[in-house]
């Protein structure tokens, strides 16, 4: 009788869920499961989502500065177009994010515009629940996209650790999965394993193929550690990261790309540790201003880190939040929530520039731009044409793709 890693969790802990095995099983078993990944093949390709927690402003961070009808709109807000950074005739980055604007001139940035969906939810919990899930018309779904995407990567590639959330927050919805575990992690460290208590002799035959399997699977954490640990010693002293707690976790994503666990979703997230995050009902200026720069120089220095190593090609980074801001700013010198903002996507592979129009900004959905381009679009995007997964099985429906990636 031989076991699985499937056969260990299903079959031998009586279970379906790993969230089960992972809440009951003793520790050692629970990091086994979570560390014993399949070494990456030639080629994997690696996604990072990067959640914008309280709804962005779209038009202050991709600015329509030759447009009269955002002056007429922010008459204060719109001061820092002054000083924004120019990428063509039409569009400028915030004064803040000069560092993004650096990668987006050398060709690894896209700036997809008009991003929404039909009706769109402007409350906080439901908007976010929307995006994590992809299901607005299922409110009580059970599992988020790469939830889904994480399952079918294990089911196809046999990774018990195929997605990660790298964050201080509680897991986002987003990770939640049927059959795998989506670890929480804040350090490389949290998957280094010490080695497990003496098992005694197995008395049975099926105890002898539970302990046969255990013995695998240890050894399986032990190599694992051991790539983790070197990873770790090499990047001790490294200092190219600035201060800023996103920059730490996308150097710890770095670091476990470096370890080649078979990890192929990261998720991690900037704003939930502000007060109100992106959401700027008030003195908007400066509380954007401060997390635009974070966003900047944290992507940039994750970018430029990897493009050392040599590893920039793998990564797809993809940022988004519940919904955008208000075309007018609403008297107190901040703005409410709306609907339609721009989405970044970056890597070395990604085709740089701006993806369709920006939205009107005087024919407005309640004072909300009006999408053109569904979030389930990129979705698809990332699972077919970046992940090498079927779009359809994780989404529900079929999505068109958009042409974001050379070859």
């Amino acid at each position: 009788m031989s076991y699985t890693r499937r056969d260990f969790l299903k079959n031998t802990l009586r279970t379906t869920a790993l969230f089960s095995f992972a809440a009951n099983a003793p520790s050692f078993l629970t990091r086994a499961a979570m560390a014993a990944a399949s070494p990456r093949r030639d080629g994997d390709t690696v996604l990072v989502m990067l959640q914008l927690s309280g709804g962005n402003d779209g038009l202050n961070t991709v600015i329509p500065f030759a447009n009269d009808a955002y002056f007429r709109a922010r008459p204060t807000l719109s001061q820092v177009a002054a000083k924004a950074h120019r990428l063509d005739s039409q569009l400028a980055l915030h004064p803040r994010m000069g560092a993004l604007a650096g990668l987006y001139r050398e060709g690894g940035v896209a700036i997809v515009q008009g991003v929404g969906y039909p009706n769109q939810n402007r409350n906080h919990p439901e908007g976010m629940r929307i995006w994590q899930t992809a299901q607005p018309k299922t409110p009580d779904a059970q599992t988020g996209w790469l939830g889904r995407a994480a399952d079918r990567l294990s089911n196809s590639t046999g990774a018990n650790l195929p997605a990660a959330f790298v964050g201080a927050i509680p897991q986002p919805f987003a990770s939640n999965a049927e059959q795998v575990v989506v670890p929480t992690l804040q350090s490389p460290r949290d998957l280094i394993c010490q080695p497990p208590p003496p098992v005694k002799t197995p008395s049975v035959e099926s105890d002898q193929s539970w302990l046969d399997f255990l013995r695998r699977e240890t050894a399986q954490v032990s190599a694992n550690s051991r790539r983790l640990e070197t990873v770790l010693a090499a990047s001790v002293g490294e200092g190219d990261y600035p201060q800023f707690t996103l920059a730490s976790e996308l150097r710890v994503i770095a670091q476990l790309m470096r370890a080649d666990l078979g990890i192929r979703i990261f998720y991690t997230e900037l704003g939930g540790g502000n007060i109100g995050g992106f959401d700027n009902h008030a003195g908007q200026i400066g509380n954007h201003c401060s997390l635009l720069h974070q966003l900047s120089e944290s992507v940039t220095a994750f970018m430029r880190d990897l493009q050392r190593d040599k590893l920039a090609d793998r990564v797809a980074l993809m940022t988004f939040s519940e919904f955008g801001r208000t075309a007018r700013e609403n008297g107190r010198r901040g703005t409410d929530h709306g609907t339609a903002a721009p989405v970044f996507v970056i890597g070395g592979r990604v085709k740089g520039g701006p993806v369709g129009a920006h939205p009107s900004l005087t024919d407005l959905d309640k004072d909300g731009l009006k999408f053109h381009t569904d979030f389930r679009q990129l979705y698809a995007t990332a699972l077919d044409r970046w992940l090498g997964l079927e779009s359809r099985s994780v989404l529900g429906a079929p999505f068109a793709p958009l042409d974001l990636f050379n070859a």
